[in-house]
């Protein structure tokens, strides 16, 4: 075997060997599509597999989906050629001067034994190294299509380029691809994921209100390559804040101090065309920062916090309504806890008319923004008038060039997408530390860890006291049953000491009036 493919004899049912063939030969099929519409590309390997095919490719960009299609159609034009497969066999040497334009095919050579026989399959005007099988002829490829893009490694080797690996499937008939396909869809939406979302099993008011401003929720690691951070320009700029690195099969690696790297890396993940923009990606992310012990303070200041971090890809012209949309959500939020003052410092223009559009006051912070951009902050004031910073807003300029981030334009064109970088609450640790005490303890209905205590008078009634708990339950409240032999007035003074609910719901602090309203209504 030469570069890929499995020898026919290891197929034993004939179905799965003339599927085995007809994705072999959709991948050869895929490959001369892609070579038609990219000259350049360097091709790699492109075997069958158990569900469809492959092909790796060296290109400039990315494939978009939009490439997807003209790969494709343009496959269908060589099916429909019907064109043969024809096998010949060859000498190294001229292997080597066949493929001097592609250095992956160059390895392959170089790294076969002496005594194998070097074979080509040609169908059309497209040749490629392989030792086969194939079909006879394109127009056996009866039922094609192409899945995604991913990005992979030549031969697992993370220090060469990324290659675009293009997945498709192939079969004997339209109806079994048909039925394959509508496997996949129904896979999607059995994804444990997908439910998971779906049944509120991993969602919470965050994620709720996110999902509706159309975000896109990602997890991502703790650690990254000394490279990655090198690249963002965190190791220049941040080194100070970040943990001694920790080596991993002979690389450098470091906890993560911000999420931002990896986000890059979910847009990077294919090149994005201007009408997926803009792409929201948030994350309530662990960030690892190194604090001098003296500095640490309960969860007002700790070494280990959560994000509620997230960045926005988009056109240039949708920046303004876009870090609009931000402060918007962000009084949304900072409203739903309770908090309805702020200061807001803004470090540079770009994001002023944001903030003259809707009518906010502002300071002006010199020299106040971080090495990304220009940003705007905003701290909201507590019970006691205490300011507190959490909402951040960050215009960037560099992390896209760094980068090289780009986006289809309505063109055709390359063009570099801008970058906004924002947290609304924070640090969740440090933000719970300031509702605690902005509540003393005594948290509204909504936030509050016990809604209801249900106190029976006597034992007698503690059987009733646990149907009326049921039901408070089955209807979302977060409800406890005091059953204890103590005197009713001790249970009530009990849930009072504790702040549950029962009782805070009752209280107001002296001298606030809670209403809801646009939180910077009160600046006009």
């Amino acid at each position: 075997m030469l570069d890929h493919g499995t020898p026919e004899h290891a197929v034993d049912d004939p179905i799965e060997s003339l599927r085995h063939r007809m994705r072999h030969s959709a991948a050869h099929i895929m490959a001369d599509a892609v070579l038609q519409l990219f000259p350049g590309a360097k091709v790699g390997i492109g075997p069958p597999t158990a569900d469809g095919f492959y092909y790796d490719f060296e290109v400039d960009q990315p494939f978009t989906p939009e490439d997807l299609e003209r790969i494709e159609s343009l496959m269908l034009d060589t099916i429909r050629s019907n064109a043969p497969f024809v096998r010949e066999e060859l000498s190294r040497d001229s292997a080597k001067s066949m493929f001097s334009s592609q250095p992956y095919k160059q390895e392959i050579i170089d790294d076969l034994p002496d005594e194998t026989t070097l074979s080509i399959y040609r169908h059309g005007e497209f040749t490629d190294l392989c030792q086969g099988p194939h079909v006879a002829s394109a127009g056996d490829v009866t039922a094609v299509k192409l899945l995604n893009v991913a990005g992979a490694y030549w031969r697992g080797d993370e220090n060469r380029p990324m290659l675009q690996r293009i997945y498709g499937t192939a079969f004997e008939s339209e109806q079994e691809l048909e039925a394959h396909l509508e496997r996949l869809a129904e896979a999607e939406r059995r994804d444990h994921r997908t439910l998971g979302r779906q049944l509120n099993l991993f969602t919470d008011y965050w994620r709720d209100i996110h999902y509706r401003r159309g975000y896109n929720i990602v997890y991502s690691p703790h650690i990254g390559r000394a490279r990655l951070w090198q690249t963002s320009g965190h190791l220049d700029f941040y080194r100070d804040s970040m943990y001694a690195p920790m080596e991993i099969d002979d690389q450098e690696y470091f906890l993560k101090p911000m999420n931002c790297p990896f986000h890059i890396q979910v847009y990077r993940s294919s090149l994005r065309s201007y009408r997926e923009l803009p792409l929201r990606i948030a994350e309530l992310g662990t960030v690892y920062r190194y604090e001098r012990s003296g500095v640490l303070h309960g969860l007002m200041r700790v070494r280990g916090f959560t994000q509620d971090d997230a960045h926005i890809f988009c056109l240039p012209d949708q920046v303004a309504a876009e870090v609009g949309d931000v402060l918007d959500l962000t009084f949304e939020i900072m409203s739903a806890f309770g908090f309805e003052e702020y200061d807001i410092m803004l470090s540079t223009r770009p994001e002023k008319y944001a903030l003259v559009s809707r009518d906010l006051p502002y300071a002006i912070d010199d020299g106040g923004g971080a090495f990304y951009g220009p940003k705007i902050d905003i701290k909201i004031k507590d019970a006691l008038g205490r300011d507190w910073q959490c909402t951040t807003v960050q215009f960037d300029f560099n992390l896209p060039e760094r980068f090289d981030l780009v986006f289809q334009d309505d063109q055709g064109n390359r063009s570099r997408p801008y970058m906004v970088h924002r947290a609304i609450l924070g640090s969740l640790e440090r933000f719970f530390g300031v509702l605690v005490e902005h509540y003393a303890g005594a948290f509204p209905l909504w936030l509050s860890p016990v809604q209801a205590v249900v106190i029976p008078i006597a034992d007698r009634h503690n059987k009733y006291a646990e149907s009326v708990a049921a039901q408070l339950r089955d209807a979302g409240f977060r409800v406890e049953v005091d059953d204890r032999s103590e005197r009713m007035n001790q249970k009530i003074r009990q849930a009072q000491l504790q702040k549950d609910a029962l009782h805070a719901g009752r209280r107001r602090p002296r001298g606030r009036r809670r209403r809801r309203c646009r939180p910077h209504s009160r600046w006009r």
